[in-house]
């Protein structure tokens, strides 16, 4: 805070950005994370790392498995630079025991996206969203993940999420948080809300 450190003319509360890269270190050695389970908010805190590291002028690259629908977040880090957001899916079900070919090629093309996109030094944080049910769904064979994970370049984070996380990736994982359903709204009869689920 600039109040904190003697900063005259800056009230309390507001945070001194000059200050703050100039103090923190950069990501020199990058980490996996990877956020799971049948609860609430596996895309949104991914999304929250990566806004906290575009805040610090980090380069972010999310790409999405298996979206194709307009997010609020799409709109949102036009206004961000250096945070881009990539779709490789349908606004369409995607039939676990029978996914289509669209779905399995719109799936690779975002695979090799990220192979491609791990290579840029630029580059500092990577979210593979949804990846886990690509992988789940068989429109990304596990085998590729697990290998880009322990290839990946030392200086990138990794972030990883969606459901039905193997247990292969979570033992790769830094750091795994599984979200858990108490209750959801959704069970009272609330549809999703433009700005809030999408």
């Amino acid at each position: 805070m600039c109040a904190s450190n003697n900063r005259p003319g800056i009230p309390a509360g507001f945070i001194c950005l000059n200050y703050l890269e100039t103090s923190l270190s950069d990501m020199e050695q990058g980490t996996v994370q990877l956020y799971t389970g049948d609860g609430k908010g596996k895309t949104t805190a991914s999304l929250g790392a990566a806004l906290r590291a575009a805040g610090h002028g980090k380069r972010v690259l999310v790409i999405q498995f298996m979206k194709g629908r307009l997010y609020g977040e799409l709109a949102a880090v036009d206004r961000i630079e250096g945070f881009t957001i990539e779709q490789y899916g349908r606004d369409e079900f995607v039939d676990p025991e029978n996914p289509e070919q669209v779905d399995i090629d719109l799936a690779g093309k975002g695979w090799k996206r990220a192979v491609e996109a791990s290579g840029d030094d630029k580059l500092d944080v990577l979210v593979l969203d949804e990846i886990n049910v690509a992988v789940s769904f068989g429109l990304i064979e596990l085998d590729r993940v697990v290998e880009f994970v322990k290839n990946r370049p030392e200086r990138l984070e990794l972030i990883l999420t969606g459901r039905y996380a193997p247990d292969e990736l979570i033992d790769l994982a830094d750091t795994v948080t599984e979200m858990k359903e108490i209750k959801h709204h959704y069970q009272k009869g609330v549809e999703a809300r433009k700005g809030v689920e999408y």
